[in-house]
């Protein structure tokens, strides 16, 4: 396997057409270069070179396992794979609309691809095996416009030995973090910039109602000391003992525990907010039948094994994480999420926290 790295930076345009839609977006994202690997494969094959664009958000670690899974299925694909945020990649696509330049977008959180399935930017496309994935992870349209990869799950790091010092109990519940003892001793990911944020905020509205949900936001602010920016670094912040409680998800959470640090994950009795990580064919590719491939692959058996090493959940049934300690009934502890309203009401309800508790 042969692996050609090139940067492909924007032009002053393109920044800035990004940027105003990473802002319509309501997401915050670092707007830099994007990162394309070429992947080529150097091995021999009968069959034609097929060359894509696959847009991701997929960790660049986690791309060299998959590409390797591909091309064992679809030796003549050759994938370009420009990676970004999120938030910067549904930008891009958006902004390319009327001129896509991806063929496929891999690995992007699912409430992403809602707001270009609404926009009629998704190529319907049934993929072989598509009915050995749980039925949450497949578009409900009778032709698929998406499919889901694997999902990740919100979950809180609590340092037992910082607590300990201050003779606190562990919370168990989310309302337990709305306990004065805990004033100042927990961060949380700003949802503004961080899925894992919004996920948690949408999880309580899914759980208790909108108003009941603002109000225990605001009682739960009284006891926040920062919202960063990360998903994760609430999770490391506890991990180092920077601070006692940190709402993140479990897949650090279980990490950064195997690693030897002090951590307790609890995930609160109340329900789990969730996102999926998910993958579509664009509408008005070039290249549909590689495209089609390239999805076909990425449902199979293969490419859900190689999810599975790093995430928590994957969509192919009977597939788990054998790599870290999940509970076995994670997929019970999960709210009904309704992933059209999230993505539906996304902006909305991030200019409301954001008036109420940008600190």
């Amino acid at each position: 396997m042969k692996y050609d790295h090139q940067i492909i930076a924007f032009d002053g345009l393109q920044m800035k057409q990004y940027v105003q839609q990473t802002i319509k977006l309501g997401t915050a994202s670092v707007l830099g270069v994007v990162v394309a690997i070429q992947m080529g494969c150097s091995s021999a094959t009968s069959k034609q070179s097929e060359e894509i664009t696959v847009y991701t958000a997929v960790e660049a670690d986690q791309l060299k396992q998959y590409q390797e899974e591909l091309h064992k299925a679809y030796p003549e694909l050759k994938v370009k794979w420009v990676r970004d945020s999120t938030g910067v990649i549904t930008a891009k696509l958006l902004a390319e609309q009327k001129n896509p330049q991806a063929d496929v977008v891999f690995g992007v959180a699912l409430t992403s691809l809602l707001v270009m399935e609404k926009k009629d930017m998704l190529e319907p496309f049934k993929p072989e095996g598509v009915q050995n994935l749980k039925s949450e992870f497949v578009s409900q349209k009778s032709v698929p416009t998406w499919a889901g990869m694997d999902a990740w799950e919100s979950a809180i790091c609590v340092n037992k030995v910082e607590l300990e010092k201050r003779k606190l109990p562990i919370p168990k519940t989310w309302k337990d973090l709305t306990n004065p003892i805990y004033k100042n001793l927990i961060v949380m990911p700003n949802p503004a910039s961080s899925g894992t944020g919004y996920l948690d905020v949408t999880a309580w509205m899914q759980i208790w109602g909108e108003k009941q949900a603002w109000d225990y936001m605001q009682a739960l602010d009284k006891n926040i000391s920062q919202y960063p920016h990360s998903g994760s670094k609430p999770c490391k912040m506890a991990a180092q003992g920077e601070i006692p409680i940190g709402v993140s998800f479990g897949y650090p959470a279980f990490k950064l525990k195997a690693e030897d640090a002090p951590l307790e994950v609890v995930y609160p009795t109340e329900g789990l907010g969730w996102e999926m990580e998910a993958s579509a064919i664009v509408k008005g590719t070039k290249k549909l039948s590689s495209a089609q491939k390239f999805i076909n692959w990425s449902v199979s058996k293969a490419a859900n094994e190689a999810y599975a090493h790093n995430f928590s959940m994957v969509a192919y049934k009977g597939i788990e994480n054998t790599t870290m300690d999940f509970p076995k009934n994670l997929p019970q502890m999960l709210v009904k999420n309704d992933f059209y309203w999230a993505a539906e009401q996304r902006e909305r309800i991030l200019a409301e926290w954001s008036k109420r508790f940008e600190k």
